[in-house]
């Protein structure tokens, strides 16, 4: 089992960079697949980025492709996302998650086992 924890939210302003990370307790944190999925207010929970267990491969949504970067530590049992040239769009809620399915499924968010609580996120314009 994997307990998860988010921090690092805040609000921050258009155009702005934030650092949101995940600490993971438990067994085998290595052999999870980890994202970070965002809800925002009145919307569904979307996935927003992936990384697999060796850090080698990651998945991006296409909203946050070339702005965001998912990073894992293995050794810490921590996953990080740096978001960069924040829009007010990104402003949500965003949840780590652990996984253990194959890449074509990384953005299902049914495929995850463990949440974290969550981190807010707002960017204002």
């Amino acid at each position: 089992q994997v307990q998860l924890v988010e921090s690092g939210g805040g609000l921050v302003q258009a155009g702005d960079s934030l650092r949101v990370s995940c600490a993971a307790s438990g067994s085998n944190f290595r052999t999870y697949v980890m994202a970070w999925f965002r809800q925002a207010p009145g919307k569904e929970r979307e996935f927003v980025a992936a990384i697999g267990w060796n850090g080698s491969t990651s998945e991006y949504a296409d909203s946050v492709k070339g702005r965001f970067t998912i990073s894992r530590n293995n050794a810490k049992n921590t996953v990080d996302l740096q978001m960069n040239t924040l829009k007010p769009e990104d402003t949500a809620i965003y949840y780590c998650a652990a996984s253990k399915a194959v890449r074509s499924a990384w953005h299902v968010e049914s495929m995850y086992y463990y949440w974290g609580q969550g981190t807010q996120v707002i960017v204002s314009s």
